[in-house]
């Protein structure tokens, strides 16, 4: 075996390490730690374990170097790195490490597995797996020049005495009998397939020994983390955090300028929602219209499409998952359904004695659902069939209702303080109780939290995941008389908006509940807001005063983009 490996050709070093063992010899020594190397010779500030820097005397000297030494190595700046270790006299690898991750390279195999048990701070688990990866590779060599009785034996004396994955080493038997591409890859050279090594190793190797790859980018991000977390109007996308400086948003980031007043309804604007891409708007009102609005990126929100034809005034509407069809609900009374390119109204979805009074779309835009004024929930195709009805599911007549992105659960308003979790497949419920009368809710768009607005003019932020409970409670705003709708927006949905009876529109931060800022402007009450999931800066609202308010950041610039047409109005005989 030892034949084998003296016979291996010369290969690329370890980044950031001397070119050979031999012509480094005052460098082994310099780098020497305390793993009983009595002939290094230990620079005095290299023990120097309690030495501390920083304000807060909390990160050691010693440590701090070390991953700064590696960022340089990782970033590819090797010479640097290798400066900065001689000038501050702290090694980033103690000489034993550095021996056996050079042996690795080299592919002296039974030397590696030989210095690996040397190495201090190992638990027996460790140098196992170590020896296993190593054995592994060796393995896989002799295969690969077709060295098949030196392979066999490995196996048989190296690798299976360990007792260690079993199942993998099945597969490297099966291997010498009929090599698959794993093992014989025409585009990995066996330079490449050690280094890949090298850095399996180096995930086994405790951090005091070997600093992980990538720590010192870790560490910043987790910087950046802590405060963009802490930031309360954080707004932004993360690639607009700086290491310049500590990061606040402030209250700029958040929409609340008015940057357009839509003067189209003749009545009460009931609910609005953007699309799932951001790029249309699309409103309900008591007027029995509704409106789809085209959102331009760097312009004015401009009417599509008037939809006529409900003979009642038109609770809620909803996109398809694609973003081409909509659908809009009448008081009691029917669905239809739209093409968003034409404008032309391609089914109406009704029930004989039964009013509609909600609906929505299955995540794979192939059925509708809705809830009907008998209390119960009905499932359609796109042509209008009914499919599944489950009666006897609610005892009340709210509109609201979700459904799940798998498309497994849907969520409706079962009776004045709960909410029904139905599961499709399962054929399984759960309830979500609240102590007051339930006016209306939303999902949000990772299906993780549902928000629930009360009569008791709260809002309450349900966690779905693991046990379902209130994490949050939202207060201030007023509620006496109408359905006031509430929504996820932001960043992350990191913010909650809601409308208000007393024509403001309220934002609270999502995860501490505090209230961030009202947005006066509208002269009634304020019945929904939608903010878009395409433009963190752009905020919708409906309300009695029969305008909605498109809302953006309070910035001269993005103000001047719409001076030429700052409002919209079209009145009902223009309409077509």
């Amino acid at each position: 075996m030892g034949a084998i490996e003296d016979s291996e050709p010369p290969l690329k070093r370890i980044k950031g390490r001397p070119n050979s063992l031999e012509d480094s010899s005052s460098f082994t020594d310099s780098i020497a730690c305390s793993l009983g190397d009595s002939m290094a010779r230990p620079l005095p500030s290299q023990g120097d374990d309690g030495e501390t820097i920083g304000s807060k005397g909390v990160i050691k000297r010693s440590e701090f170097v070390k991953i700064i030494t590696r960022a340089l190595y990782s970033l590819g700046y090797n010479k640097s790195g290798a400066i900065l270790e001689e000038e501050s006299g702290i090694p980033l690898n103690c000489s034993v490490v550095n021996l056996f991750m050079q042996q690795v390279v080299d592919g002296k195999w039974n030397d590696s597995v030989s210095t690996l048990r040397t190495i201090d701070l190992l638990d027996e688990k460790a140098v196992n797996l170590a020896s296993f990866l190593i054995l592994e590779q060796k393995f896989l060599e002799l295969l690969k020049t077709e060295k098949v009785n030196a392979a066999l034996d490995t196996l048989r004396n190296e690798i299976v005495p360990l007792q260690i994955n079993s199942s993998r080493v099945h597969e490297l038997a099966k291997c010498i009998f009929s090599p698959s591409s794993e093992f014989s890859s025409p585009n990995e050279d066996v330079a490449t397939s050690r280094e890949n090594l090298v850095q399996k190793l180096q995930n086994l190797l405790p951090a005091a020994l070997m600093i992980p790859e990538k720590r010192l980018e870790h560490l910043v991000e987790q910087a950046l983390d802590v405060q963009r977390d802490a930031c309360a109007f954080h707004n932004a996308l993360d690639t607009d955090l700086s290491l310049y400086s500590d990061h606040q948003c402030g209250r700029t980031q958040i929409p609340t300028q008015t940057l357009q007043t839509l003067v189209v309804h003749s009545d009460e604007v009931w609910f609005l929602q953007f699309s799932h891409n951001g790029k249309y708007l699309a409103s309900a009102s008591k007027d029995q219209s509704a409106i789809i609005w085209e959102v331009q990126e760097d312009g004015p929100v401009s009417p599509k499409h008037v939809l006529t034809g409900h003979r009642k005034p038109v609770l809620v509407v909803s996109w398809s998952p694609d973003d081409q069809q909509l659908l809009s609900c009448g008081q009691e009374e029917v669905v239809r359904r739209w093409d968003v390119s034409s404008g032309e109204c391609l089914q109406v979805y009704e029930k004989n004695g039964v009013g509609l009074i909600s609906c929505g779309w299955f995540p794979d835009g192939k059925g509708i659902f809705s809830g009907m004024t008998d209390k119960s929930i009905c499932l359609w195709d796109l042509e209008g069939r009914e499919l599944e009805c489950w009666k006897g599911q609610r005892t009340v007549k709210i509109s609201d209702m979700a459904i799940t992105d798998d498309g497994k659960r849907i969520l409706s308003i079962c009776k004045e303080t709960a909410i029904l979790l139905l599961d499709r497949e399962a054929n399984w419920e759960s309830m979500i109780e609240e102590e007051e009368v339930i006016t209306s809710f939303s999902l949000s768009k990772d299906n993780k939290f549902l928000l629930v607005n009360l009569i008791n003019q709260e809002i309450h932020l349900w966690s779905l995941e693991g046990d379902i409970k209130v994490v949050a409670k939202y207060k201030g705003h007023k509620r006496d008389r109408f359905v006031i709708r509430s929504c996820f927006g932001g960043f992350e949905q990191a913010f909650i908006a809601s409308g208000s009876e007393d024509s403001q529109i309220y934002i609270w931060h999502k995860s501490s509940g505090e209230l961030l800022l009202t947005l006066p402007g509208h002269s009634g009450a304020v019945n929904s807001v939608s903010w878009s999931p395409a433009n963190l800066h752009m905020l919708a609202s409906a309300s009695d005063d029969r305008t909605i308010r498109i809302w953006g950041l309070n910035q001269l610039n993005l103000t001047h983009k719409l001076t030429h047409r700052n409002d919209i109005a079209i009145h009902s005989n223009d309409r077509t």
